[in-house]
C-alpha cells in the first residue's frame, strides 16, 4: 500500500485545466512542498479530468507549464 496523503487539486496550464489526485508523500505535508521540490520536474495525477470533459486514469504534467493550482478538498 502506498504511503502518503491524497489530495484533490485543480491545476491549470495555458491550454488545459486538470482535475485530479495528487499524492502527498508521507515526507511533505503540503501541495506546495511537493511543487517546490526541485529533484522532481513532473507531478502525477490518477483519476484525472481533463478540460472538464475527457477522463484519463493518469496524467504527467511538468512542473514548468503549471500556472495555478487550488485545492479541492
Amino acid at each position: 500500500m502506498t504511503q502518503g496523503k491524497k489530495t484533490r487539486i485543480r491545476v491549470r496550464s495555458s491550454l488545459s485545466s486538470y482535475v485530479g489526485d495528487l499524492l502527498i508523500p508521507p515526507m511533505r505535508n503540503r501541495i506546495s512542498d511537493v511543487l517546490n521540490d526541485e529533484s522532481v520536474l513532473f507531478i502525477n495525477l490518477t483519476d484525472v479530468l481533463i478540460n472538464d470533459t475527457e477522463r484519463s486514469a493518469f496524467v504527467a504534467l511538468n512542473k514548468n507549464q503549471i500556472e495555478s493550482v487550488i485545492q479541492l478538498d
